[in-house]
């Protein structure tokens, strides 16, 4: 691993650099994954460059059209990792995927335990469910909660006047502060890293969040510099900015908001929670590798794993 600051960059000073990042991160053109995406063709400080195919990130799998199926199909996945929480999958649904098979999962147990369901034919896909969610603050309860109060005291007390933007910033915090989160993540790592990992897609509800902040772990150990880090994190705002509007749309129309631009904060990706997630890893690790090693518990194995799977 190259030595990476934890330190946060500033506005891009290498604008050639990044808007070759920002065109090389390939959408995998799913209508009902917009935010589906290859991290193939982000360079790292020491000239490689991570092979396309091979790391895919995602918002949900559960909208796949039938022409969805065919483009994921096509990629000859091995492995789909579920960061959702329970109550996510229950009501949105599974994964929808050619060959993959459906996680028992509708215990209520089972909301924080990892369940992993092997391929059952060679060419098959193995689902990891992975859940990443905060109990004291799980943003998705507290604004399924919200709506259906309707209220519309009740939606600005929770979401009013910057309380939206700190809570994901809390969020992202939490990513880093909590030990049970950063094991999930930290899977996620190995699994790639396996000698038959890869092809691998790893995806939660929005493509956002926690699936963000796995990249931003994946590509920052091999190298890939700050300002493509947070270009990568912030592309989802273009890929999911119609479906965002669409949404915030209907909850108003709907009379389920009086005010759903309240949910905006929540719905888009911010440079902010992304700074805030790394401002923890400087807080108690003295280096990113440090982070990897101690924080995730990571070793150099893993991480030659990682560079030899996705890097060309």
């Amino acid at each position: 691993m190259t030595e990476q600051q934890t330190e946060i960059a500033g506005p891009a000073e290498a604008v050639g650099a990044v808007a070759e990042a920002l065109a090389e991160a390939r959408s995998l053109g799913l209508r009902g994954a917009v935010n589906a995406r290859d991290l193939g063709g982000y360079r790292t400080a020491d000239g490689m460059v991570l092979r396309h195919g091979v790391a895919l990130r995602s918002d949900g799998l559960n909208r796949l059209t039938d022409a969805d199926l065919d483009a994921l199909s096509a990629l000859g996945l091995r492995q789909v990792v579920d960061l959702r929480s329970l109550d996510e999958v229950r009501e949105a649904g599974p994964d929808r995927v050619r060959g993959l098979p459906v996680a028992e999962i509708d215990s209520a147990e089972l909301s924080a335990t990892p369940v992993t369901v092997e391929r059952t034919t060679p060419d098959g896909v193995t689902l990891h469910h992975l859940p990443v969610f905060a109990a004291d603050f799980d943003i998705y309860v507290a604004l399924r909660n919200a709506l259906a109060d309707r209220s519309p005291e009740k939606q600005r007390a929770l979401l009013g006047d910057g309380r939206a933007a700190a809570m994901m910033i809390g969020l992202y915090r939490w990513f880093v502060t909590d030990p049970i989160a950063r094991e999930r993540f930290a899977t996620v790592v190995r699994l790639l890293a396996a000698p038959d990992g890869p092809p691998l897609l790893f995806h939660c509800s929005a493509g956002k969040d926690r699936t963000g902040w796995t990249a931003a772990i994946i590509l920052t150990a091999l190298g890939v510099d700050h300002d493509t880090v947070f270009t990568d994190y912030l592309l989802t705002n273009e890929r999911s900015a119609a479906i965002i509007e669409n949404i915030v749309d209907s909850f108003g129309t709907r009379g389920l908001m009086r005010e759903p631009e309240l949910l905006l904060p929540v719905f888009r990706a911010d440079r902010r929670y992304l700074e805030a997630a790394f401002e923890e890893v400087a807080l108690g690790w003295d280096t990113f590798e440090r982070f990897w090693q101690d924080g995730l518990g990571l070793d150099d194995e893993v991480l030659a794993g990682l560079r030899a799977n996705l890097l060309a």
